[in-house]
Formats: structure tokens, sequence, C-alpha cells
């Protein structure tokens, strides 16, 4: 166990998952339970038994998301079928949910999967909360996605960073695959982040860690990195994406990948825009970045996830 987690106040339980789904943030007080974020869809049932074990036939009161992407909101639907868990997702995200577009959601764009759940709220950047007796306010963290926030206690000097800030790194500048801008933003929201006083980053991905600075002067510079050749940006976002596919499927045939990949917008409209390649080289390009980063492998015209750390 991170030893950090005894650094967190009473009532605050973090559930530490992977890349495939975010971590979880439990809030647990007299008045009201509350968790952000609800991982992956694949994983919901660990994350309601993580929540029933901790919760021990208490209810969960309050769903709250930090942005929608899949790995952030897939257990939404089982939480709120267990437990009628009142939701609320960032604001600008409403229309978008009450519709279901899974287009606009992003679903349908990157090829994952989320259950549709109910909208109950909306958060908005400023909001303030009372969460395990403490209050807490969402900021805005656009950059990797536009409509993301961020929750930051100042009483605890805690930040939950969501994906805008990992101990290395962020995740991928969405944005800047479909020609809008997501550097400035993303270098925005890590200058916001610089003007806290934290003591705590709760990532989205990744161990509690304490040195905020080394991880914002990592960011800064991993920003201007990418800034700097744009295509950089899109190549982590394709070996990031099918990674993803793989932790999700374990295992994709070779000779099927091709198709897969043109059956996701996501990769056809980055390969069209920065690679030019055909499906057929793309496919085998972002095989190497994977095998060659030690991150999957491949047998008998296979390949297969293999777990990193």
């Amino acid at each position: 166990m991170n030893a950090l987690m005894s650094a967190l106040p009473p009532g605050m339980h973090v559930f530490e998952r992977g890349w495939l789904s975010s971590n979880n943030i439990l809030f647990c007080s007299a008045q009201e339970n509350v968790i952000i974020d609800t991982g992956y869809l694949n994983h919901a049932p660990q994350t309601l038994n993580l929540v029933q074990q901790t919760l021990q036939g208490a209810p969960l009161h309050r769903i709250l998301n930090t942005h929608l992407h899949s790995d952030h909101c897939g257990g939404n639907a089982l939480l709120q079928q267990h437990y009628g868990s009142h939701t609320s997702v960032p604001i600008f995200e409403r229309e978008k949910v009450e519709k279901w577009d899974t287009t606009q959601l992003s679903y349908q764009a990157t090829g994952q999967r989320c259950e549709q759940f109910s909208l109950h709220g909306t958060i908005s950047p400023g909001d303030t909360f009372l969460l395990g007796e403490r209050e807490w306010q969402a900021l805005s963290a656009p950059g990797h996605d536009p409509h993301s926030l961020i929750f930051y206690c100042a009483e605890e000097q805690i930040l939950i960073s969501a994906d805008a800030l990992w101990e290395r790194g962020f995740g991928v500048i969405f944005p800047e695959l479909d020609g809008k801008s997501g550097f400035a933003e993303a270098r925005a929201t890590l200058e916001l982040i610089a003007s806290l006083a934290v003591r705590l980053v709760i990532p989205g991905h990744g161990a509690i860690f304490s040195d905020c600075a080394s991880a914002l002067q990592y960011a800064f510079s991993r920003v201007a990195y990418l800034e700097a050749e744009p295509m950089r940006n899109a190549h982590n976002a394709m070996k990031v994406m099918l990674k993803f596919l793989l932790l999700d499927r374990q295992s994709i045939v070779l000779d099927e990948l091709p198709t897969l990949l043109e059956s996701i917008p996501l990769f056809v409209n980055a390969n069209e825009r920065f690679m030019q390649r055909s499906t057929t080289a793309l496919a085998h390009w972002v095989t190497q970045q994977l095998v060659q980063s030690g991150v999957a492998r491949v047998e008998n015209g296979v390949l297969l996830n293999r777990d990193f750390h």
C-alpha cells in the first residue's frame, strides 16, 4: 500500500486502479457518501465491490465525474443500479449525456464502451462541495479534455488532478488531434495547479504522490515537447489508445487489427491528419511501438497484452 494513503484525512479513501480504470476517490461521512470517478465498464463489478466493502451496507449518495472519458465513468450505471446514486457531470457535458450522444461523448470515436447512465445534476468550475466534512472546489482543467474538472481542498492541500497531471505527465491532448487548441489549455491548467498549495496529489491514474513541483516541471517540459512537433501527440495518442484496447480485450489477432483501426474514427482521423499511412502500415507501426515499449508482445499472429507498472 502507498504510504501516503495514511496522510489522507479521515473518511477519505482512494482506490488505486490502473490504466484501464481511473482511480476512485470515496468520501464517507455521517451526512453523505460520495465517489469521484468510477472506472471502466469492464471493471464496474470490481468498483462496486470496493465501494461495498468500504461502505459496509451504507448508501452511496452521490457520484461526481471529473470528465466523461470511458475510464472515468464506466462504473456509473452499475453503481446507480445498486445504490440509486445522484450523479453529476461537468456542466458542458449535460446535453451529451441527456441525449446519450456516443459520438460527442467520445465512445464511438475511440472504440470504447460505456453503459448509459442517468444524469441528475451538473458541476461548474468554482462550485464547492462538502466531501468528507471538508470543503472542496471544482476547478476548470482543459487540455486533455476541454471540459475536465479537478477538485481541490485548500484546508488539506489535496488535489484530485484527474488526467490533467500525473506523477509523470498527463493524459493525451485530444483536442489537438482534431485541429483544435489543446496545448495552450494544458499549459494554463498546469499553471493553475502551480498556483495552489498542494501537499498531496491524487492523479487519475497511478499512485498518490507528494512532489507536485517535480511533476509539474516534467509536465511543462512534456507540453513543450509535444507542441514543438504536434505529430508526437498523435503518435502518443495512437499508442495509448491501442494499449487501452489491448487492456480491455487482452488479445487482438494481428490480421484483424487493420479492420479494427478502420472502424475507430480516432485512428482514421489522426492517420489522415498526421501520418497518411495505409491502414495495414499503420497497424504494423503501432503494433511495433507497443512491442518495442515492452507493453505488448506478439505470439502466433496475436497481439497480447503485457502488464506494466
